[in-house]
C-alpha cells in the first residue's frame, strides 16, 4: 500500500495529459500512434505497432462499463440541474431530454470509454503490460 502511495506521488501532470490526450484520441497506450479501433464497436486485438495487447483477460474492459456509466450519469445529473436553473425546462420536458440522452450518449461515448480505460490502467500498472508475452496465443 505504501508503494502505491509512493507512486502516486511521483506522478507528475505531463503523464495524466498524456492518458487523457491519448485517451480521447482513441490511440495505443504505448506508443500513441496506432488507432485502437478498426469499426464502430469493435477493437484490434493487439497494436498494430508495437503489439501491445488490448484485452488481457475476459472481462478486462468491465472498468470501462464504469466510466461509460459516470460519465453518462454525471452529464445527465448536471444537465438536469443546469436546464433546470437556467432556462427552467418543464420536469416532462427534462425527463424526455434526459432520457433520450441516456439512451444515446453511452453508445457514443463508449470506444473513449474503453480508451479511456485502457490508458488509465497502462499508466497505472506498466510493468505487467511489458511482462506480456507479445503476440503471444491467449489463454
Amino acid at each position: 500500500m505504501l508503494e502505491l502511495l509512493r507512486e502516486a506521488e511521483s506522478m507528475d501532470l505531463r503523464g495524466i495529459g498524456q492518458v487523457l490526450g491519448r485517451g480521447f484520441s482513441l490511440r495505443c497506450p504505448r506508443c500513441g500512434t496506432a488507432p485502437l479501433f478498426r469499426g464502430p464497436f469493435s477493437m484490434y486485438p493487439d497494436c498494430l505497432s508495437c503489439s501491445l495487447r488490448f484485452e488481457r483477460e475476459q472481462g478486462y474492459f468491465v472498468g470501462a462499463i464504469y466510466i461509460n456509466y459516470a460519465a453518462t450519469a454525471v452529464t445527465a445529473i448536471v444537465g438536469y440541474f443546469a436546464l433546470d436553473h437556467f432556462v427552467g425546462m418543464p420536469r416532462t420536458q427534462q425527463l424526455i431530454t434526459w432520457s433520450t440522452f441516456a439512451v444515446f450518449f453511452p453508445l457514443f461515448f463508449f470506444r473513449y470509454s474503453r480508451s479511456l480505460w485502457l490508458n488509465l490502467e497502462y499508466f497505472l500498472n506498466p510493468e505487467h503490460s511489458r511482462g506480456e508475452q507479445v503476440g503471444g496465443p491467449r489463454g
